[in-house]
């Protein structure tokens, strides 16, 4: 997996502004990881949580919650491209989230990023933006493209 070196400032955080990042290794989405999702949201719909009525539906199969998808962009894969010596870190928020295609179950995902923008914040923080696309396997579109804002402070 191609990373960046830890950040360990808010100069090396502006430094890496235009940095792309990854691609992370590929994850296999399973049933299972869709149905805990499911369950622990709520989100039962048959499309995501039925194999046999989604096999007669519009993907023939059924596909992951586009939240569970940006809740990965954002937690296990953000957290393998984007790694910091940061006291603290936080979660501010996301500029724009998208979902170009839908992702089977069965299927394998990983996340490149790229470093958008880096601000200093008072105190000794950073704000940065950072793009995650979160591509499947041999699919031409991708499955999420979202900018997180995120906090450090060093």
């Amino acid at each position: 997996m191609s990373t960046t070196d830890w950040i360990d400032s808010v100069e090396h955080a502006e430094s890496m502004v235009g940095t792309r990042l990854g691609p992370t290794e590929w994850l296999d989405v399973t049933q299972a990881m869709v149905d805990e999702f499911g369950r622990v949201t709520g989100d039962l719909q048959w499309i995501h949580v039925d194999p046999v009525r989604a096999a007669a539906g519009p993907f023939g199969r059924c596909i992951a919650h586009g939240l569970l998808t940006l809740s990965l962009a954002g937690g296990r894969f953000f957290h393998d491209l984007v790694r910091t010596r940061a006291v603290s870190g936080i979660n501010y928020g996301s500029e724009r989230v998208r979902y170009p295609a839908p992702v089977p179950v069965g299927s394998r995902i990983r996340a490149a990023a790229e470093v958008n923008s880096a601000q200093r914040l008072d105190g000794g923080g950073v704000q940065m933006t950072v793009r995650v696309s979160v591509e499947i396997e041999g699919a031409p579109r991708p499955a999420c493209v979202a900018d997180f804002v995120v906090r450090y402070y060093f």
